[in-house]
């Protein structure tokens, strides 16, 4: 599973037996507890990044890209959050202080923050392209393998919302292309 390639462990799952007020279609195995506890960091730490975006940026397409990411990754938070309580896992916050793919470093965060115009531009839009595709692929394991039907919504919901972000990047700051065909950090 994508999920543990990137370093998770499983974690408690709620029994299947169904909770106080939910059906038993809404049980969570250890794919739907992994994804949404690396999402609640992975997008903790990327709001971090955007709101500094009004302050460090002069591109007003980066302004807004930022704002409208923000206010998404606040959203998705709140859900990810209420389906944590939903399924019942504590939150131990396994993934607190990882580096993982895709998740803001909190020294690009510090570096972000010591920097304005094109410089910020450059960090803070490789950034949030790694986060984005980081998450756009964790969105689609979760609803291969996922079993809370609430979580895959999510999920489904989430991937179709970064995508639409990516596209946003795209058309602010293309990313290059490497050889190989890859592609690699946004023109500066």
């Amino acid at each position: 599973m994508a999920l543990l390639a990137v370093g998770c462990t499983t974690q408690p799952t709620a029994s299947t037996s169904p909770t106080a007020g939910a059906s038993p279609s809404v049980a969570f195995n250890a794919t739907d507890t992994a994804w949404i506890q690396l999402m609640i960091p992975m997008n903790e730490r990327a709001q971090l990044l955007t709101d500094l975006a009004p302050s460090r940026t002069t591109d007003p397409g980066l302004t807004a890209m930022a704002a409208k990411t923000g206010s998404r990754l606040r959203e998705d938070l709140r859900r990810l959050r209420t389906l944590l309580q939903l399924s019942g896992v504590p939150d131990t916050r396994p993934h607190e202080g990882h580096n993982m793919p895709g998740m803001v470093s909190l020294t690009t965060i510090e570096k972000a923050a010591a920097t304005t115009g094109q410089t910020f531009d450059t960090i803070v839009t490789a950034a949030l392209r790694a986060h984005l595709t980081q998450s756009r692929m964790l969105c689609a394991s979760e609803r291969t393998y996922g079993q809370a039907d609430k979580a895959k919504e999510l999920a489904a919901d989430i991937a179709t919302h970064t995508a639409e972000q990516i596209s946003w990047l795209d058309r602010l700051r293309p990313a290059q292309a490497v050889p190989g065909g890859n592609t690699a950090a946004t023109r500066p």
